[in-house]
């Protein structure tokens, strides 16, 4: 088997920790580890297979003799360092938003269209935490019935903000329950208090009134499933959960779907696990640490009950949403042979 340096760039944050956690799990072939961070993280020691490896700060230099790097350090870090580790000669899973739509760079959910990975020329973009868990159901249906027009709402974790996002949850949550619900304490990450409360809005605004959030969902989900002119819209809303991300999803097909077809075809997905009854729903905490996609409340929409479905789909948004697509996705170059030292690619960036 082959074996791989590989870089994990911000590697002591809580997608690259999830990253370390996930590629012990599922015993991917690192040779030599490299876990890559701002200078302030530089020093610290991180344990990976019975092994210590020091935190490096993340310079140009860091990535040489690199094979694999896995980033998840934010959108500026990627587009200053990602270049940098391709013309060095690895190839790079980007989970930031920086190349996501970017022509020359596949943007793939694994199990979904691995086939984007064969033009890769030495990045990989992960999408949009809320986009990667939609495909897998989405990729099934539109094969069954013809997806022609989704409307997604999602409702999403305060750890899709990172470990700030969760932390400023908890402090919000102890500062309204010890002011008798008066005080919800001082919101940085969020753009009002997330404690008892749901904020509709996750990134900016942009000039038509959606948020760049929204506009991931819509861009993201054509480019995976090679759809350009799918009619689709979001609303992105963020929620008082720690971990795991919802979404209510309306889907009319090209033709009639029934309840029971839908949930026989979702059945057959290895990445998805569907609830029969409606009583059985899940909800983000029967998603947290786990890694298929949550699927349930399939049912006819009664506003175009012939060719129209309801669904409610969850998951853990750090790692089907991230660090487990991330692994994935290396997992499948590494299969296809599409890891190189040295690589070939290099040139082109």
């Amino acid at each position: 088997m082959t074996q791989y340096t590989v870089a994990v760039l911000g590697a002591t944050g809580l997608v690259g920790q999830k990253i370390l956690e996930i590629l012990e799990e599922r015993n991917f072939p690192v040779k030599m580890l490299k876990p890559l961070a701002s200078g302030k993280s530089a020093g610290k020691t991180i344990s990976f297979q019975g092994h210590s490896y020091p935190v490096q700060e993340a310079t140009p230099e860091s990535f040489e003799g690199v094979d694999l790097v896995l980033a998840s350090a934010g959108a500026s870090v990627s587009e200053k360092l990602v270049p940098e580790a391709v013309k060095r000669g690895a190839v790079v899973v980007d989970n930031t938003s920086f190349f996501r739509l970017n022509d020359s760079v596949p943007l793939v959910v694994a199990g979904v269209n691995d086939e984007d990975l064969s033009w890769h020329q030495g990045i990989i973009a992960n999408p949009n935490c809320s986009t990667a868990q939609l495909m897998p159901v989405f990729k099934k249906l539109h094969e069954l019935g013809g997806l022609k027009r989704v409307i997604v709402s999602t409702y999403q974790s305060a750890s899709g903000a990172g470990k700030k996002g969760m932390e400023e949850l908890c402090d919000s949550t102890k500062a309204m329950v010890s002011s008798n619900f008066q005080d919800p304490g001082e919101n940085k990450v969020f753009q009002r208090p997330l404690s008892f409360n749901l904020v509709p809005q996750i990134d900016k605004f942009l000039d038509d009134g959606y948020t760049k959030e929204e506009f991931k969902v819509i861009a993201e989900t054509r480019k995976i499933l090679h759809l350009p002119d799918l009619k689709i819209t979001a609303t992105a809303v963020r929620v008082p959960v720690l971990v795991g991300h919802s979404e209510a999803v309306t889907i009319d097909f090209d033709r009639p779907v029934s309840p029971e077809q839908a949930i026989a075809a979702l059945k057959t997905v290895p990445e998805v696990v569907v609830s029969e009854t409606p009583e059985a729903f899940p909800t983000p905490r029967d998603a947290e640490g786990i890694d298929p996609v949550l699927v349930g409340r399939i049912r006819r929409d009664t506003s175009n009950p012939e060719t129209g479905l309801n669904l409610w789909i969850v998951a853990d948004n750090l790692r089907i949403g991230a660090a487990l697509n991330a692994v994935k996705i290396a997992e499948q170059l590494d299969k296809q042979g599409l890891i190189q030292s040295k690589s070939k690619f290099a040139e082109h960036v």
